[in-house]
C-alpha cells in the first residue's frame, strides 16, 4: 500500500481498525483527532504512559492531526489535506459530515478520484439509521445473540468480543482496496457505503442462516444444539475436539479406546451423530475426563484427529505453535515502553511490509502533515494560537 494516502477521521474500534490494518500495509494513514481530546479510546483503561492498550493496537503505523472541524478554517486545512489523498475513511453518526461540509459530494471537487468509505451502524436510511450504535446493538438486531445461544428458545447471549465492529474494519480494508483497483482500471473513485448490520448479516449467511436461504421452503424454529459444545473437561483443564467425517469419528473411537462405539447404529452416519448429539457427547465427556489435556492431544494427534487444548489469553503468548509461527512482536514505544502485538496475520513473500510503526501521540505529526500540505511556520503558529490545530505535540519548524 506505500504511495496510497488515507485520511482517517474515525474512533472507537470499526473504522481505526480498517485503516490500521491499510497502515500496516504500507499506506500513509493521517488520522484526524478532535484537538485536546482525540480518540474515545484514547482515554480507556490498561494503559501504559498515558496511552490505551486498544488505541496502541488498533492505531500503530499512523500520524495524528488535531484538528478543529466545527471551524471555517478547520475545514478549509481538511480540504487541503483531502486534495493529496487517495481515500477518506468515517464513521460519524449518518449526517453528521454533510452538516460539517465533508460528506463525499462536498469533497469530490477538490478531489474527483477520491475514493470515500463511509461506516455506519444501521445505515443511512430505515426506523433505525438515526441511532447510536455500539456493538451489541449490532449483535441483537442481526440475530447474533440467538446464534450464540444455540438455539431460538435459548436465552440470547453476548460474544464476548466486539465482533460486529472488527469484521466492518476487515471488510471496509477489503472494500478501500477493491475500489482502489477499480480506480487504477477506470480512473475513477467512488463512495462506498457500509454498516455493521450489513456486515454481520453477511458474515451470519455464510454458515448460520440455512434455514433462511431457500424461500421457497417453510422456515422451521431453529432448534436446540447439543447440552454441550465442543469444549470437554479432562483431570486438568480443557480440551476441543472435532469430528466432521466418518474417518475422524472412527479414529477418535479409536484414540478414546472405545472402539465399540463405531458399531453402535446412532453413530454410524453424520447424520445419526447429529440426530443423537447429546448421547454422543455425553459418552465422549465421560472418558475425557480421566485423563491430563496432554495425555488426549498426543492420543487424538496420533490417531489423526483435530484436536487443541482450551488456553487461557496468558497461555496462548507461550504456546510453542504460536512461538514458531513467530505471530507475536515485541518493540520499543517511546512513550508507552514495551509493546507486545501481532505482527500483521498476511504473510508477503513478494512484498513484505516494514514492522508497524507504534500508535501516535495525540498531535504529533501537527506540523510535518501541516508541512507537507503546504502550510508555513508562520500559518502553524497561528492555527495554534487560535485552537485551529491542538498545540499538544506541535514544534513549529522554522
Amino acid at each position: 500500500m506505500s504511495g496510497v494516502r488515507i485520511v482517517d477521521l474515525c474512533s472507537m474500534m470499526s473504522g481505526p481498525w480498517a485503516t490500521d490494518i491499510l497502515g500496516d500495509q504500507g499506506a500513509d494513514v493521517i488520522k484526524v483527532e478532535v484537538p485536546g481530546k482525540g480518540d474515545h479510546v484514547r482515554q480507556l483503561a490498561n494503559q501504559s504512559g498515558g496511552m490505551s492498550a486498544m488505541f496502541v493496537n488498533i492505531n500503530r503505523s499512523k500520524r495524528s492531526l488535531t484538528l478543529d472541524l466545527k471551524s471555517d478554517k478547520g475545514i478549509e486545512i481538511f480540504r487541503r489535506l483531502v486534495s493529496t489523498a487517495d481515500v477518506v475513511v468515517q464513521n460519524l453518526r449518518p449526517g453528521v459530515v454533510e452538516r460539517l461540509g465533508i460528506g463525499y459530494d462536498d469533497l469530490i471537487s477538490d478531489n474527483p478520484e477520491l475514493i470515500y468509505l463511509s461506516i455506519s451502524g444501521f445505515g443511512e436510511r430505515g426506523p433505525a439509521a438515526h441511532q447510536r450504535v455500539y456493538d451489541s446493538l449490532v449483535q441483537a438486531l442481526s440475530g447474533l445473540t440467538t446464534v450464540q445461544a444455540g438455539s431460538d428458545k435459548a436465552r440470547p447471549r453476548l460474544i464476548r468480543t466486539v465482533l460486529p465492529d472488527k469484521l466492518t474494519a476487515i471488510v471496509g480494508a477489503q472494500a478501500i482496496t477493491a475500489a482502489l483497483y477499480s480506480r487504477k482500471e477506470t480512473g475513477q473513485g467512488q463512495h462506498i457505503r457500509l454498516s455493521m448490520l450489513d456486515a454481520i448479516l453477511s458474515f451470519l449467511w455464510a454458515s448460520d442462516m440455512g434455514a433462511y436461504t431457500f424461500s421457497d421452503k417453510t422456515v422451521p424454529l431453529a432448534e436446540d444444539g447439543s447440552f454441550i459444545d465442543l469444549i470437554f473437561e479432562t483431570a486438568d483443564g480443557y480440551i476441543t475436539v472435532a469430528t466432521n467425517s466418518n474417518t475422524e469419528w472412527v479414529s477418535m473411537c479409536q484414540a478414546l479406546e472405545h472402539p465399540e462405539w463405531t458399531q453402535d447404529e446412532r453413530f454410524s452416519t453424520p447424520a445419526g451423530r447429529t440426530e443423537n448429539i447429546d448421547a454422543r457427547m455425553a459418552m465422549v465427556q465421560d472418558v475425557l475426563r480421566h485423563r491430563t489435556s496432554a495425555e488426549w492431544i498426543a492420543a487424538l494427534d496420533a490417531h489423526d484427529v483435530p484436536a487443541a487444548p482450551i488456553l487461557k489469553r496468558s497461555e496462548v503468548i507461550e504456546h510453542p505453535q504460536v512461538i514458531a509461527s513467530e505471530t507475536i512482536t515485541e518493540y520499543r514505544h517511546p512513550v508507552a515502553g514495551g509493546i507486545r502485538q501481532t505482527r500483521v496475520p498476511a504473510r508477503f513473500l513478494g512484498t513484505p511490509p516494514a514492522p508497524p510503526r507504534g500508535a501516535p501521540t495525540l498531535g504529533e505529526h501537527n506540523a510535518e502533515i501541516l508541512t507537507e500540505i503546504g502550510f508555513g511556520g508562520d500559518d502553524i503558529a497561528a492555527f495554534v494560537a487560535n485552537g485551529i490545530i491542538g498545540d499538544e505535540h506541535a514544534p513549529v519548524p522554522a
